[in-house]
């Protein structure tokens, strides 16, 4: 315990209490001695971080307590055909300073439980680099990250529905290996449908306008 509190850069007091609050995992025994390892150097080193950025041991605890149960990467990305999307592999203070405190245990519960984040040891991975991205500018424009949040999960209700129908429409007249072959007219229908959609929105914003 000495030894990987001088390593934190931290008194043995401040470890114990950081075990005590349940903030790092508990060690490797054997017999009376505890082993500590690079797991918990990381976990402390990030608790030093979060610190810094202005996050509460109350809140580091709640997050930690939240990827603790959230679900590991592999089950979010699942099995089958590789997907279109790239995953970004995150540290939890890269994750904080991308949405400019905003990644409140509150809105990292929510993103794990739509799926978004997933954990893979001590790393967070988004499963979307372009969803990331997108929702950081919405969060730079303004929009609080949990109006983001809701949103896509009801995108996600909408998408759902979109790829069961033009699934069912393709699996009706070609065969299974075509699915993914013609998945870019199905994107392509979506992309033109969400565009003039758009438009008329516009419109109709405009004219209601004094």
């Amino acid at each position: 315990m000495a030894e990987l509190a001088r390593l934190a850069g931290i008194t043995v007091r401040t470890l114990r209490f950081y075990r005590e609050r349940r903030l790092i995992p508990p060690p490797r025994r054997e017999g009376r001695i505890a082993w500590y390892d690079d797991h918990h150097l990381a976990r402390l080193r990030t608790i030093a971080a979060l610190l810094e950025r202005g996050h509460t041991l109350s809140g580091i605890a709640e997050l930690a307590e939240a990827f603790e149960h959230g679900r590991d990467v592999a089950d979010l990305l699942g099995v089958g055909p590789p997907s279109e999307e790239t995953p970004v592999r995150l540290t939890p203070e890269e994750l904080a300073d991308a949405f400019a405190g905003q990644a409140t245990p509150e809105n990292l519960a929510a993103a794990l439980d739509l799926g978004y984040l997933g954990t893979d040891g001590e790393e967070i991975v988004h499963i979307s680099r372009r969803l990331l991205d997108v929702s950081r500018a919405l969060v730079a424009e303004g929009i609080p990250l949990s109006e983001v949040l809701a949103a896509g999960r009801l995108v996600r209700e909408h998408a759902d529905a979109l790829a069961t129908l033009f699934a069912d429409l393709i699996l009706r007249h070609a065969p299974e290996e075509d699915l993914q072959r013609l998945r870019p007219l199905a994107k392509s229908v979506v992309e033109a449908e969400l565009s003039l959609a758009m438009d008329r929105r516009a419109a109709a914003t405009e004219k209601s306008r004094p």
